[in-house]
């Protein structure tokens, strides 16, 4: 399988557990992405957000485990904030990265206010930045703003 050929803990295999399940075939694959994300989850939960300053990777990483009901504090997004609470202005060019954290701030639940405030950042940004990015990159913000990954049916969130 080629989950299993992957390097685990690698966002490479973060990304094919997340196409895997846009594509609408993660239930056939249900047992590999389940012990891959079990394993990912016990071996890097601590280590790998004080290491990694990746907000695609941390993004994208919390809301795989949030998908799939495991417990990720929303804390591992407090990196990405200044010293005056406020998420960092560097963040606006990384498209990936505010598109993994938008993704990612719609699996939060009542109280997170990180969540909260990361959605807000998220949403401004990728919004006037639609005309901006690549035409491909351009038509993957404006479906997510559009339709977030949680509201998409699996087989149409391609």
């Amino acid at each position: 399988m080629l989950l299993a050929a992957t390097q685990d803990g690698s966002v490479y295999k973060l990304d094919l557990i997340d196409a895997i399940q846009r594509l609408g075939v993660g239930y056939h694959f249900e047992i590999e992405i389940e012990k891959s994300l079990k394993y990912i989850y016990e071996t890097y939960r601590e280590s790998y957000n004080k290491q990694n300053n990746d907000l695609r990777a941390i993004a994208l990483r919390f809301r795989l485990f949030r998908q799939q009901g495991y417990y990720v504090s929303c804390d591992v997004f407090n990196k990405f904030k200044d010293s005056q609470g406020k998420f960092e202005d560097s963040l606006i060019g990384d498209v990936p990265g505010l598109l993994s954290l938008y993704e990612a701030a719609h699996f939060g639940v009542h109280g997170e206010e990180i969540l909260e405030e990361a959605l807000k950042f998220s949403t401004s940004h990728l919004g006037s930045m639609i005309h901006q990015a690549s035409n491909s990159l351009s038509k993957q913000v404006s479906d997510a703003l559009e339709m977030p990954i949680h509201k998409t049916l699996t087989r149409l969130g391609v």
